[in-house]
């Protein structure tokens, strides 16, 4: 079925609410259950973000690609597999999402629906974590979508992040409206916003260094242009 751009707007705008409402919702209450444990609590917070990708990216593929994330958005319009014009409608509406999904996650718990975070995410080696985690994520997502069969990709990218969530620093935020909206959310998921520059710069570099490897390593058939990160119509 052909999808009109408004669809996959909307399917942005909630997909990536959805997440930033696990992620966010999932962070507190682990904290508030782990007992001060902090590995329980980032064992519990993995294991509902990875689940939730998958949930999702299953549930928005075939609508908009399910892209969540803006490296995402513009690097498949650098390949050809989006237009500018919906890129941009794409990065307005997964903005909008993660901001209503951190709000939803917060009131959830009783918390304001926004304040600012305090906890620190700063230097080089976080940074340089941030581009190691998206680089990753479009390495993931640029190998299923060009060797593998559709249905692989949605696992593919959860099992990365989770992984990711591990051996990054940063827990691997990998997307700079997740980042963005996660910095109105003092809990678990928070990152100050005097933070959130530096890491959506290294999120951006990662992203575009992997689109440029990957183009060299899986050349791009132009008409599977639009397989990211799952087929979708235009």
């Amino acid at each position: 079925m052909k999808q009109t751009l408004a669809r996959r707007v909307v399917a942005e705008t909630l997909g990536t609410a959805m997440l930033l409402a696990a992620i966010v919702g999932s962070g507190i209450m682990a904290e508030r259950l782990a007992g001060g444990n902090a590995a329980v609590a980032l064992l519990a917070n993995t294991i509902a973000t990875g689940a939730a990708l998958v949930a999702l990216i299953l549930t928005f593929g075939a609508i908009s690609g399910a892209h969540f994330n803006p490296a995402v958005t513009l690097c498949d319009a650098w390949q050809g597999g989006i237009s500018r014009r919906d890129a941009a409608a794409y990065l307005v509406g997964q903005t909008i999402g993660a901001f209503a999904g951190v709000a939803t996650a917060n009131a959830m718990f009783e918390l304001p629906v926004f304040f600012a975070s305090q906890k620190e995410r700063a230097g080089a080696a976080q940074c340089f974590s941030e581009f190691v985690a998206t680089f990753g994520l479009l390495a993931v997502i640029w190998g299923c979508s060009r060797l593998r069969s559709a249905i692989v990709a949605p696992f593919g990218v959860a099992a990365y992040i989770t992984a990711a969530y591990w051996f990054t620093a940063s827990t691997s935020f990998a997307n700079p409206a997740v980042t963005l909206a996660r910095s109105m959310s003092d809990t678990f998921a928070g990152i100050r916003p005097a933070d959130v520059p530096a890491f959506v710069a290294a999120q951006f570099l990662g992203a575009a260094a992997a689109t440029f490897l990957l183009g060299w390593l899986v050349p791009l058939d132009k008409k599977d242009a639009e397989n990211i990160v799952v087929p979708h119509q235009e």
